[in-house]
């Protein structure tokens, strides 16, 4: 038998996406830093290592949804 996902509170959805966006951004700042070193020029290697990160973290809240829901 499934768990109705519905009953989630709204604020418990929002945390759950916080934590994926937060991971993803953590994973994205360490690679971006490597990038930015490889590249010397750390500024730029962060930029895009946010944007990556931020990029990871909502598909990954995504993935996570869609599995719950089937």
């Amino acid at each position: 038998m499934k768990e109705d996902k519905d009953n989630e509170s709204p604020k418990e959805k929002d945390s759950a996406a916080g934590s994926s966006t937060g991971m993803g951004i953590g994973i994205g700042v360490a690679l971006g830093a490597a990038i930015g070193i490889m590249m010397d020029n750390l500024a730029v290697g962060l930029a895009i290592g946010i944007a990556l990160g931020t990029v990871i973290g909502a598909a990954t809240y995504t993935s996570k949804n869609n599995k719950n829901d089937e």
